[in-house]
């Protein structure tokens, strides 16, 4: 049975996660957070119809109202939760192949589950498995589409930014033929930019396909050629991004971060001058944060570990390096318009190019990120390969740093290594890779 991982549930369609599962799951759910109205919203899969209505389905036997909102980024989603104070399924397998999908629950206030929560609906759903089909009664209530949640979302956004504020910006977005092809580029619009797209025709299948988030180099091509300001990838369901500068140079997530909190820094905004990141983060944002004086916690990866980091010590600002930026004030899930649309603004109030944000922001180390695919998830990864990893550290001393960890979402172990000199962490990432590779492939 598949269990929640960093973010929600997600397997390949068909054989992990199947409409009997999902539909268990939505009776488990709705048993465990009591729902009463529950919005349904998905990225663009093929497989994404036939969970909505299997969950659906299974939500109106259970006597919960449901409304659907078709295809929606997960922010606006989760948006739709926070405004209406109510319990919302996010069906996506965000930046995997078509082939995939999962399912995100955010409680009421659109807020991620707590451990506890979890815990208690796969108790449930063991149950729900069970009695599946075994004298459920039958409603004739039906699921009811509502595009209202969608607009909201979208006027929100606008809202964020002064009228016009991108009106002398020339924008490039890659939407992943996912669930930011028609939004991102419709608010883009509206605060002023002239938008170019890439990648907004999903089919079911092409989403994440050589684009978005995960592939930008297409994303390069289009800024280069347009001599656009900067572009913004977004991933299959739109909770982070990754941009792009007028040179077409990938800005990452931990460059995102660094130019927020120094700026909300200046301003006044970044709450108890601290910022939340994981253990994925290069080592030259902490340097930055230090010459900064802005204090850095760390967490394990995965955005409910930010946020979880954030709630607890009252902050405003986290994320990964992956493009998950959470502002706490303005949203309680990452997302990646938001993100995309304050760091435009930022670039449009600037005399600097966005390269020249960037590179005063902080300077990376060159960082090498090797994943994995094993016969089997192995959560105790680092006891396993534990001499490897200090003969791996030992070799770079203080000039570097290595991470081994297994995926929440998927068997990949993940394997990064980062040194003063890239050929370094290449070396080094590569053998323990490879040692990897031999005992568990």
């Amino acid at each position: 049975m598949l269990k929640f991982g960093t973010d929600g549930v997600r397997g390949e369609f068909g054989t992990e996660l199947t409409t009997t599962y999902v539909a268990a799951l939505a009776r488990a759910a709705a048993k465990v957070l009591r729902c009463k109205l529950v919005v349904i919203g998905r990225d663009t899969r093929e497989s994404g119809p036939v969970l909505e209505q299997a969950i659906a389905q299974a939500l109106i036997e259970c006597g919960v109202e449901v409304h659907l909102m078709g295809v929606a980024p997960t922010p606006a989603i989760a948006h739709a939760a926070a405004t209406g104070d109510l319990v919302a399924f996010a069906i996506t397998a965000s930046h995997n192949a078509y082939t995939d999908n999962g399912v995100k629950i955010f409680g009421n206030g659109g807020r991620k589950l707590s451990d506890d929560e979890q815990s208690r609906i796969e108790i449930e759903l063991l149950n729900a498995i069970a009695t599946q089909n075994s004298g459920q009664s039958v409603s004739q209530n039906q699921a009811t589409f509502h595009p209202k949640y969608l607009a909201q979302y979208c006027a929100a956004l606008i809202a964020t930014a002064p009228k016009n504020a991108l009106a002398n910006l020339r924008i490039a977005l890659d939407c992943a033929n996912g669930a930011m092809s028609s939004v991102a580029p419709e608010v883009f619009a509206a605060l002023g930019a002239t938008v170019s797209t890439i990648h907004t025709t999903p089919n079911g299948k092409n989403i994440n396909d050589n684009c978005g988030a995960t592939h930008p180099v297409s994303l390069s091509e289009s800024v280069k050629n347009l001599k656009a300001d900067l572009g913004i990838a977004f991933d299959g369901d739109g909770d982070r991004l990754i941009a792009t500068d007028n040179d077409g140079l990938i800005v990452d997530g931990d460059h995102l971060l660094a130019i927020s909190a120094k700026e909300m820094k200046r301003t006044g905004t970044l709450r108890n001058n601290k910022v939340v990141v994981t253990v994925m983060t290069n080592i030259g944002f902490h340097q930055a944060m230090q010459r900064a004086e802005i204090e850095v916690i760390t967490t394990p990866v995965g955005d409910r570990a930010v946020l979880a980091a954030i709630e607890e010590n009252d902050l405003a600002l986290g994320g990964e390096q992956s493009g998950h930026i959470i502002y706490s004030d303005q949203a309680t899930t990452g997302d990646g318009l938001l993100a995309a649309i304050r760091l435009a603004v930022f670039v449009a109030s600037s005399s600097l190019t966005l390269s020249e944000i960037a590179s005063e922001a902080m300077t990376s180390f060159p960082q090498v990120l090797i994943n994995v695919r094993i016969a089997k998830s192995t959560e105790n990864i680092q006891q396993i390969f534990a001499a490897e990893i200090l003969q791996a550290q030992k070799t770079l001393a203080d000039n570097g740093r290595v991470l081994v960890r297994s995926s929440g979402t998927e068997p990949v172990v993940r394997v990064m290594v980062e040194a003063a000199k890239h050929e370094t962490a290449k070396s080094v990432a590569t053998a323990l890779a490879d040692a990897i590779a031999a005992r568990l492939s």
